[in-house]
């Protein structure tokens, strides 16, 4: 089976700046998986999963998703993939059902309504049921600008899942929620996984996050580090006398491996 995310050699420049974003890198996620990019803040993570969604193009390289080339076929890529930004982009000035809707219409899910009462009962009782596992229901006829941040974190998560994407690209996606809120994400996303076999892109810099994916991506100043297991990336620290005495942690691991990369990059 061919890898559902198939990445070569993907380089980004910016315009003025010294070093490059994305550095020459090289990997592949099978369908179905939950694969991860763990680095700190400017390490690279964002500007890759923008070039993988479409919303920015890359330097240089080869991408396939879904066994299209993103050359030429943004198109059909982008009815495959979900995304769940790392900064806002809701429209403050609709309701929250408002800025589902037009996502939704956009999508070609259903035929554009003014009102939620004269949109489809499918399209109704899905954001009925995304609103509930997200944790905003009450909150879903109010005008955006009138929300918390973790609110509008909320509604983001909603509107991405809307059109059951075959991978589902999230982009630092707990940032804003509180404990609850994230447990129940994570619970959902598993569940949506596991049902529907959607492949899982997560870019975080939360080890705890990353302890759930099948696979990772340690990503350090524009280049990867490591790719392999969250168990594997564990079995990279050197044995020394005092770690038979406990089992390092996927952290222990981590830090060890960005020490030896060149330290934090800044964002």
């Amino acid at each position: 089976m061919s890898p559902i995310i198939e990445v070569k050699a993907l380089t980004k420049k910016y315009k003025k700046a010294k070093e490059l974003a994305v550095d020459n890198i090289s990997f592949s996620v099978k369908k179905g998986e939950f694969f991860a990019f763990l680095g700190p803040n400017g390490a690279g993570k964002t500007t890759t999963i923008s070039i993988l969604t479409t919303t920015l193009a890359k330097t240089s390289g080869e991408i396939k998703i879904a066994g299209y080339d993103i050359e030429y076929q943004t198109k059909y890529i982008r009815e495959k993939v979900g995304i769940i930004f790392q900064k806002p982009s809701l429209d403050k000035t609709l309701s929250a059902e408002e800025n589902v809707r037009f996502h939704a219409c956009l999508y070609g899910m259903y035929g554009y309504r003014p009102t939620f009462r004269m949109m489809p009962a499918v399209y109704r009782d899905r954001v009925m049921e995304l609103a509930e596992i997200v944790g905003i229901k009450d909150k879903l006829f109010q005008p955006v600008k009138k929300l918390s941040g973790g609110q509008q974190r909320k509604l983001e998560i909603l509107r991405s899942l809307m059109h059951t994407p075959d991978i589902l690209f999230l982009d630092e996606p707990t940032q804003g929620l509180d404990a609850v809120s994230r447990r129940a994400l994570w619970e959902y996303i598993d569940t949506v996984r596991k049902k529907q076999g959607t492949t899982i892109f997560l870019t975080t810099h939360y080890i705890d996050e990353a302890e759930k994916v099948d696979r990772l991506s340690v990503i350090n100043y524009g280049k990867i580090a490591f790719t392999g297991t969250p168990k594997q990336l564990k079995a990279v620290l050197p044995q020394q006398p005092v770690m038979k005495l406990y089992e390092p942690s996927l952290e222990d691991a981590y830090v060890e491996l960005l020490q030896k990369t060149g330290g934090t990059a800044d964002e």
